[in-house]
């Protein structure tokens, strides 16, 4: 990916710090930007809450747009406001904790349950419980997570997992990252098996023959020798999970006794 850097100063921060844009010139989000910030250590800073935690007290950036590098009163009068109507939203109900994937939230194409009420005693509830189920999918819908990235809690970036090599991509613009979150996402909403794009014109139409309801890549087989690989990697794990265990608490074994001679 092309990228273009600017890197200026920013006169709203502290002497020597400094602010960088980056313009992507190239793929599917080319044209859009993203901004970070420099300390005059050269520490970096890829957001707001990071930067305020790192400059507590000393600078009020209560006011300050991060994207822009400038100070704008009016965007604290509408972070007060914000918070005011979450307060009270707060106060009426539970807030929305929907941990929902990122699908299509629009109407539904389908038949919906209907609810006739009237006072006459005969009228009875129709509802078709197989088509309320039904739900249309967004194709795709897996390139709206390509660029982000986890990080830890010291804002460093995580490193990403490694797929194994029989596993392949299938659509446009398909990647490594792409094909992780659809089979993460499939794991999570389906309990059916997991299999694969099946049908070979998936590869060369996937806009008309993608089975949705199966991950972004081609049919793939799971060996014996593929699970007896995986047991053995979890009993690596766990055996390095003992010895660290142990190695703890002897160590906390050692601190107490050492504790109790000295008290003697």
């Amino acid at each position: 990916m092309i990228m273009e850097r600017k890197r200026l100063d920013c006169p709203a921060l502290p002497p020597g710090w400094k602010k960088e844009e980056v313009i992507r010139k190239s793929g599917l989000s080319a044209g859009k930007s993203d901004v970070y910030y420099y300390s005059p250590s050269g520490k970096k800073f890829r957001s707001k809450p990071q930067l305020s935690r790192y400059l507590g007290n000393t600078v009020d950036l209560g006011s300050f747009d991060f994207r822009t590098g400038k100070m704008m009163p009016s965007k604290l009068q509408k972070t007060k406001q914000r918070l005011r109507n979450e307060n009270l939203s707060l106060s009426k109900g539970k807030p929305d904790l929907n941990t929902a994937l990122p699908i299509r939230q629009t109407a539904s194409i389908f038949k919906q349950p209907v609810t006739k009420v009237v006072n006459h005693p005969t009228n009875k509830v129709k509802t078709d419980m197989q088509r309320a189920t039904e739900q249309p999918r967004q194709l795709f819908w897996e390139r709206r997570l390509k660029g982000l990235r986890s990080l830890d809690v010291t804002e460093e970036v995580l490193r990403t997992m490694e797929l194994p090599k029989g596993l392949q991509s299938v659509g446009p613009d398909a990647s490594d990252e792409t094909l992780l979150s659809a089979i993460a996402s499939a794991l999570h909403t389906s309990s059916a098996p997991i299999t694969g794009q099946t049908s070979t014109a998936a590869e060369k139409n996937p806009a008309i023959w993608l089975n949705t309801g199966q991950p972004l890549c081609k049919a793939f087989i799971v060996t014996d020798e593929d699970i007896k690989e995986q047991e053995l990697k979890v009993h690596q794990a766990r055996r390095s999970l003992e010895e660290a265990l142990l190695a703890d608490g002897l160590a906390r074994a050692a601190e107490s006794t050492r504790d109790m001679e000295g008290k003697a």
